[in-house]
This record gives structure tokens, sequence and C-alpha cells, in this order.
């Protein structure tokens, strides 16, 4: 299994909204970044996401589940953009801040950390228990 991040402006779609969509889940759909459209390439059924709200409240608040593998995104007739389905697994009992995250040296080399203009990003197994556990799981 290997873990993720995806971020979404809340005032764009938020983890509520991705929670409403339920097992049915919801396309993760308007990347337009080759970066970002490869990891989700890379992705496979059953992958952990972290669902992170930025430009407003910069913090992990879920955890999702990719549900289905990479496919033409629906937005757009071009063919050189992908995405994955993903659905809502559950939230964290806290959220964690971008500054938390910045302010813990055991997460320095994180993507989210390093690159934070990256909308999908790998994430670490340690870097993934590590969240988790300031998140409260």
């Amino acid at each position: 299994m290997a873990y993720w991040l995806f971020k979404s402006e809340p005032d764009t779609w938020s983890w509520d909204q991705q929670v409403r969509k339920g097992e049915a889940g919801e396309e993760w759909h308007g990347v337009r970044n080759y970066q970002a459209r490869n990891n989700m390439r890379a992705m496979k059924i059953g992958d952990l996401g972290f669902f992170y709200h930025s430009n407003i409240g910069k913090e992990v608040v879920g955890i999702v589940a990719v549900s289905a593998l990479s496919h033409p995104d629906s937005t757009t007739d071009d063919p050189r953009w992908d995405c994955v389905d993903i659905k809502a697994v559950r939230p964290l009992l806290r959220p964690v801040t971008l500054e938390e995250a910045k302010a813990d040296p055991r997460l320095a080399e994180m993507a989210l950390v390093k690159n934070t203009r990256l909308s999908v990003q790998p994430v670490t197994e340690a870097e993934w228990n590590i969240v988790c556990a300031l998140g409260g799981l």
C-alpha cells in the first residue's frame, strides 16, 4: 500500500463534501500538473491519502482511500489529464496544520513541507504514522 496527500481548497471542495459522497466517492479532477498527474497514475485501489485543506485552514483533516484507478479526467477533452476517484474513510480526531508539520523535525523532508504547491503528493509510511499520531489516530 502507498500513501498520498490530496490538497483541496475547502471553498471549492471540502472534507464535508467528500464525506457526503459516501461509498461512491468522487473523481479527483481538475489537476493540471504533470507530477501530480503521474502520482495519480501510480496509485492503486485501496491506497490511503490525507485530505488536506489548502489556502483556508492549511491542515490535514481526514483520510481518504483510492476507489478507482487513474482514468481520463471528465472535466477536459485533453487526453493528457487523468484522475483517480477517492472516498472518505475517516476524519482526523484533531486537524494537523501545515505549521505543525513544518515545526516537527521528523517531517522536514515531507513533500507537504518542502513543496507546498504540489496538489497530489506522496507520503512515506513514517510520515503517515507521524501525521496520524499528531491527528489523534
